[in-house]
């Protein structure tokens, strides 16, 4: 049995496909492209959230037909936290952004930039997620908290590759420090560059999710990004906003025997005939999951309980 760092990594790979193959529709739709939406660069000076990353913070819906052609039919976590904060949010996410296509728009990417050419996003800009950014810290001095979940993409690309190799787990096993890497340098890239515009507020990393807390191999990756991505956070005095525990919390009923779709966290499969399992993304009650757990992670920085 192949292990990284004393993780099991045997058939890893066919675990990892069907993680990977909902994520990437974002990427595949070929209809025409629907005008962007106005700019929620509203209320400029009220107290702003600039929320940033990827489909999960987007709110996406996998196979979602006509509706992605009006963005505001995805409610994402950014939403409610606002509401709950009083807050002006301004959800930047796209679907499919890795830690290198956040920063260069030549960058790996796992699907944002076919989506964002065939369909708009909760804010317009042409630019990298990270040059929207740093451009609205700028015009909004006001801003509070900044959020940054990413990562997940970057290992999606890593399954994708190996997917056809003759050892799918063995070469999993063999990129994924690289890829962890290559992921902490670019999330101290992102957080150093948010901080350089001169932003004061709470800055958080929202971590992931284990799709299934009773799967060890799965289970195993998530946990292995998520402590980079603590570690990262720690370096530049972020604060960690923990969906891995809130999930691993819901989850851990006799019924649900630690699977999130079966607590109703996760959108249901919709390549599954049964509707008995789910894909990546999070429901509207993940959905408020997510922004619970970023609500206490904001007042308890701003309480002074964490690091800001």
């Amino acid at each position: 049995m192949t292990s990284y760092r004393g993780f099991p990594l045997s058939n890893l790979a066919i675990k990892l496909c069907a993680v990977a193959l909902a994520l990437v529709m974002a990427g595949a739709a070929t209809v025409a492209s629907a005008d962007p939406p106005k700019d929620k660069d509203k209320d400029k000076d009220k107290d702003a959230y600039l929320a940033l990353g990827d489909s999960v913070v987007f709110g996406y819906i996998t196979r979602a037909g006509y509706a992605w052609g009006n963005a505001n039919n995805f409610i994402g976590y950014p939403d409610y936290v606002g509401l709950e904060l009083d807050l002006s949010s301004a959800d930047a996410a796209c679907p499919g952004e890795t830690t290198s296509g956040f920063i260069s728009s030549i960058g790996a990417d796992n699907g944002c930039r076919p989506y964002r050419a065939n369909f708009p996003l909760h804010v317009a800009y042409n630019s990298t997620q990270l040059d929207y950014a740093t451009q609205f810290l700028a015009k909004h001095k006001k801003t509070k908290l900044v959020s940054v979940s990413l990562g997940a993409n970057d290992l999606f690309l890593l399954q994708k590759a190996c997917f056809l190799q003759p050892d799918p787990a063995a070469c999993i096993a063999t990129g994924l420090p690289g890829a962890l890497g290559a992921i902490g340098a670019n999330m101290n890239t992102i957080l150093g560059s948010l901080r350089a515009t001169g932003f004061k507020g709470v800055l958080m990393v929202v971590n992931y999710y284990s799709l299934d807390y009773s799967d060890p191999q799965g289970t195993a990756i998530t946990a292995l990004l998520n402590q980079v991505l603590a570690d990262v956070a720690d370096a530049n005095g972020a604060v960690v906003a923990d969906a891995y525990s809130a999930f691993g919390a819901a989850a851990m009923t006799p019924f649900a025997g630690g699977q999130p779709c079966k607590t109703g966290l996760l959108n249901v499969n919709p390549q599954d005939p049964t509707l008995s399992t789910c894909d990546v993304h999070p429901s509207q009650s993940g959905q408020q999951l997510l922004a619970d757990t970023v609500e206490a992670a904001y007042l308890a920085a701003r309480h002074g309980k964490g690091k800001h």
